[in-house]
């Protein structure tokens, strides 16, 4: 926890909160691997204060002095003379901020690692001992945090006690207006904005937006820093507050619906942090990715990889309307797009191994099952329409988060495999070692199906399967419809119980010639289920696990 942001730090932004008059502190903290910059001058006119949870008021966004953090740039101004104090963890591009501030006239005061590559820079420098008088220590964990740096900065300036005890200590006030800077992209345009003829609204404009940089770092940080200590105390409850660091990955060019608009982020939460995924995936090929053609990448690659053997799963509307595992992948890819090619053509197909480019050649070969003449997919390395991803793998893990109106719900995700799961034979009917490998496979498919879910299998292909009706009898006929008259022999499993049997979803399902099927269980009706099962000779097995997908 060496890098969280020091104590007196955060003391600084609450007094600064807490005053009456203008707030007069500019807090800056930071990750290990990130940077942060404050600068003043006699002639600055904007600086930030307030509680870190929330946006500094127009307000409070005057002249304030800085304070000296662990990883800040601080520029101080002693009577006639500016003075920059640079600190930084980071330090790309501290060559040319140097630089640009000796250029302006400032006096650079530094500290460790900072002071040795401004001076490899070739530019003046002093150590942060000539200003307080007191050597860096424990590592370089004290530096900057002495009263002659934060009396003056702390002080409040109508307040007679404050300003005798600084008299008493011969400590001069800092009344400089400041910056703050946390990404090192900045520090070209703040030198633009230094510059004596600079414009003062576009600089009002430049440090407002600096200001909010600097909350949403340290917000960020301080999200995961709660987030560690949760995890070490929680013992698994629910966090009673949480938030979650997020960092903007692009603009999209609208949401589902071009009048919405949209942008994608990176969850930068610890949790997520290589774990892998479509956030994180590598484009190899086409344009940027839309708003649904994420909700669809995502919805394929967790489905794929789910599955342990060489899997193709294709994905229409976030639902896999073919899937097939297959030790050749081509194949794999055939018997996929055979389970329903009107609506796998335009979707999204994902493989859990690497597609060399054979693979992909043959891929684009293959014609539709219904015409035998259009190509599934567009051309490679020609088309901008069709977009490669390249993932990590990773198995179903890690929380979920979905908005309603007003609030958040959140979720483990649904990581049970037919291998966590009890098939219990409940028919006459026992099934044979295939027809439970199917059930496994269909169990492992409806999961990924969004409710009411229905998927007929067989052989290790999905055949069909239905999808998101409000009834699950509609669901199994579109399943049955779709496997058409390979459904006999197949198996059928449901993402949850049959609340009905005669008439109904389970009846039609053996009618069509299903031979073995799987639900959860625990209807008051089960019974009407074993027994139209048994009737005609049909396996029924229980699984006691729903997996309901909304």
């Amino acid at each position: 926890m060496a890098a969280l942001p020091c104590s007196s730090s955060r003391a600084a932004l609450r007094a600064s909160a807490s005053r009456a008059t203008p707030g007069r502190v500019a807090i800056c903290g930071a990750r290990p691997q990130a940077r942060a910059c404050v600068l003043s001058a006699a002639r600055s006119s904007i600086s930030l204060c307030g509680p870190a949870a929330a946006a500094p008021p127009a307000a409070a966004l005057r002249r304030q002095p800085a304070r000296a953090g662990r990883m800040s740039v601080m520029a101080m101004a002693a009577a006639a003379q500016k003075r920059a104090l640079v600190s930084v963890s980071d330090k790309t591009g501290l060559d040319q901020l140097a630089k640009g501030l000796a250029a302006l006239g400032f006096e650079l005061v530094s500290t460790g690692g900072s002071a040795k590559a401004i001076e490899a820079a070739g530019v003046a420098v002093k150590k942060v001992e000539d200003l307080t008088g007191f050597p860096e220590m424990l590592d370089g964990r004290v530096k900057t945090l002495h009263p002659g740096v934060h009396g003056g900065i702390l002080a409040i300036r109508d307040n007679a006690t404050h300003m005798a005890a600084l008299a008493k200590h011969d400590i001069s006030t800092i009344d400089l207006d400041v910056a703050v800077v946390v990404d090192p992209s900045d520090y070209e345009q703040l030198l633009e904005a230094l510059k004596p003829g600079a414009s003062p609204a576009e600089g009002l404009a430049f440090r407002k937006r600096l200001a909010w940089k600097a909350y949403q770092h340290t917000a960020s940080y301080d999200s995961q820093v709660a987030e560690w200590l949760w995890g070490q105390v929680g013992a698994g409850e629910p966090a009673p507050a949480m938030s979650v660091p997020m960092t903007l990955t692009q603009g999209l060019r609208y949401g589902e619906n071009p009048h919405q608009s949209a942008a994608f982020y990176v969850d930068d939460s610890l949790a997520e942090h290589n774990a892998g995924g479509v956030a994180t995936a590598v484009q190899h090929n086409g344009k940027e990715m839309s708003y649904n053609n994420y909700l669809d990448a995502d919805a394929a690659y967790v489905a794929c990889c789910d599955f342990k053997e060489p899997t193709c799963v294709i994905v229409k509307h976030t639902n896999p309307c073919g899937v097939a595992t297959r030790g050749d992948l081509l194949e794999a890819y055939r018997l996929a797009v055979r389970a329903d090619p009107i609506s796998a053509f335009g979707g999204i197909v994902a493989f859990n191994r690497p597609v060399d480019a054979e693979l992909a050649r043959e891929i684009r070969e293959f014609r539709s099952p219904t015409d035998g003449e259009t190509r599934m997919f567009y051309e490679i390395g020609k088309s901008k329409t069709l977009r490669i991803l390249e993932a990590k793998a990773r198995a179903p893990s890690g929380r979920q988060l979905r908005q309603v109106a007003g609030g958040w719900l959140q979720q483990g995700a649904d990581d049970l495999s037919p291998e966590d799961i009890t098939f219990t034979v409940v028919s006459e009917k026992q099934p044979t070692p295939q027809q439970l490998e199917d059930l496994k496979f269909a169990w492992r498919c409806v999961k990924h199906v969004k409710s009411n879910a229905i998927a007929v299998a067989k052989g290790g292909r999905m055949l069909g399967m239905g999808s998101g009706q409000p009834n699950r009898v509609k669901s199994t006929e579109i399943a049955l419809e779709k496997a058409g008259s390979e459904a006999t022999g197949s198996v059928l499993a449901s993402d949850a119980f049959f609340p009905f049997t005669w008439g109904d979803s389970v009846e039609k399902a053996c009618q069509a010639g299903v031979a073995a099927i799987a639900h959860p269980g625990g209807s008051m009706r089960d019974q009407d289920a074993v027994d139209c099962c048994n009737k005609y000779g049909v396996v029924l097995v229980t699984t006691g696990v729903r997996h309901f997908k909304h």
